[in-house]
């Protein structure tokens, strides 16, 4: 079964703002007892340190640094639920010159990073009884689009890698959720020129309601539901289901 929120201790990537701040802020609302702000600059959250007090801890993490996962995988041993929200994407086209180090680039943060964060964290998530790993991939995980084509080659790799890891840690009991939102007001979604934009509570609300419900995909706004479903039978027969045969 999944967990309620309530008393647990959380940590987010990229919390200072967008997403990331709407699911520090959810968390907090629905009564944890703690929120660990992961940031690349610590005084980009004094804000939220200064609003919630000693229920929010900033720690460095940047997804582009292996050692400060490490490192602050050292200082949050005590976390219940991980929420890796950081990202990048930049607008490239499959056939622009440099296509191949923009993709390089989103990669490294997009796809290491999870795997550096499930690396890191997951002996801390087992330690306290299992908790919950959410990993906040994107419609374009399922769906390309030409003008950020190597991002959504990144996010397709991300969802790869999340599948595995919900395979992979249900031996330790820790739950894993892969999230999957379109379009959302956020600095990031405005430099992709999205022009409608659901709001980041939609996303925040979504992730804590799949952690108490035990479900492993989330398609929190109007066009993640629209793709949902038609890819939904697709997820519940293949992706959800074990497959005991090696692939070919």
């Amino acid at each position: 079964m999944g967990f309620d929120i309530k008393d647990k201790v959380v940590l987010v990537t990229g919390a200072n703002r967008g997403i990331g701040k709407a699911i520090l802020e959810e968390a907090l609302t629905r009564g944890a007892s703690k929120v660990y702000a992961a940031v690349r600059r610590l005084e980009s959250a004094e804000d939220l340190v200064a609003e919630h007090g000693d229920k929010v801890v900033a720690v460095h993490l940047d997804l582009d640094d292996p050692q400060s996962i490490v490192d602050a995988a050292k200082t949050a041993t005590d976390v219940d639920v991980v929420v890796n929200n950081a990202g990048v994407l930049r607008l490239q086209k499959a056939l622009e010159s440099d296509a191949i180090e923009t993709l390089q680039f989103e990669m490294n943060a997009n796809v290491y990073g999870l795997m550096r964060v499930a690396q890191a964290f997951a002996p801390a998530l087992k330690s306290n009884g299992g908790g919950a790993l959410v990993q906040l991939n994107s419609v374009a995980s399922v769906k390309a689009f030409p003008n950020f084509s190597t991002y959504s080659a990144s996010k397709a790799a991300s969802y790869s890698i999340t599948q595995s890891l919900r395979e992979s840690l249900k031996e330790q009991n820790t739950q894993v959720v892969s999230v999957h939102p379109g379009p959302i007001d956020t600095d990031m979604g405005s430099d992709a020129g999205f022009d409608e934009a659901a709001s980041p509570q939609l996303v925040a609300t979504s992730i804590f309601d799949a952690i108490a419900e035990e479900r492993f995909h989330v398609w929190p706004d109007p066009m993640a539901e629209q793709i949902n479903s038609a890819y939904q039978s697709f997820a519940e027969q293949v992706v959800e289901t074990s497959m005991e045969e090696s692939p070919a």
